[in-house]
């Protein structure tokens, strides 16, 4: 593991300098191994761990390459690690949630396009009257996806996807047990789209506050 790490180190050291940069082709392993001054088979692990958090792209028959080193691709993997969360840490995920969520929407409230924002309107106006728990969720979660993007920063918007899958069934819960969830979870989303299409961030970012923070003090009381 000590060896792996090393070439891991030193392949990063290459991208990180810009000698290799988005896109570049890697050497071929025996040039790079002796150039580097590693073992082939250090060098190979190093390359497979790389590629699992896609900062390289292994191509059979063409060779390694640096992939693009957008942030949604590179933070792809929090996702993986976050599948791994134990049910007692979702009220760690929605203190998070609460920390990021309120940002990204003061930030659409700024930033949104538009289109963007009449998009979200008709995401909030096609839950329908009466919407099943599962499409409420799902709406919800579609809802917040777009007011990430909204907020034009893809490191915030990639945080906040790759965090929002353990809370799920904590809103799924909420919807099924809680009085009046549904109608306080339609009436704090149209507030929040209402603080957009204002151009208030504060004020947008007070109602995201108090909508992710009402499921984080449900969850309290009920565990």
């Amino acid at each position: 593991m000590a060896l792996t790490d090393e070439a891991i180190d030193k392949i990063k050291e290459m991208i990180t300098s810009g000698e290799l940069g988005p896109g570049d082709r890697l050497p071929k392993e025996a040039d790079l191994a002796e150039r580097l001054g590693l073992s082939r088979n250090s060098l190979r692990e190093a390359v497979k761990a790389l590629s699992i958090i896609r900062v390289l792209d292994v191509r059979q028959g063409d060779g390694t390459y640096v992939t693009s080193l957008e942030p949604p691709l590179l933070l792809d993997a929090l996702s993986f690690v976050v599948d791994f969360h134990r049910d007692d840490t979702v009220l760690q995920f929605l203190e998070v949630r609460r920390i990021l969520e309120p940002a990204a929407t003061a930030l659409a409230a700024q930033r949104m396009p538009e289109e963007g924002i009449v998009k979200l309107q008709a995401t909030l106006d096609g839950l329908g009257t009466d919407p099943g728990i599962e499409a409420l969720v799902s709406n919800d979660l579609d809802f917040h996806r777009q007011i990430a993007a909204g907020a034009g920063n893809t490191v915030l918007c990639s945080l906040i996807d790759g965090l929002s899958g353990p809370t799920t069934r904590a809103r799924i819960w909420r919807g099924l047990t809680q009085q009046g969830a549904v109608t306080r979870t339609r009436e704090q989303h149209q507030s929040i789209v209402d603080a957009i299409v204002a151009r208030e961030p504060e004020l947008a970012r007070s109602w995201a506050t108090v909508h992710v923070a009402g499921v984080e003090d449900w969850l309290r009381h009920a565990l």
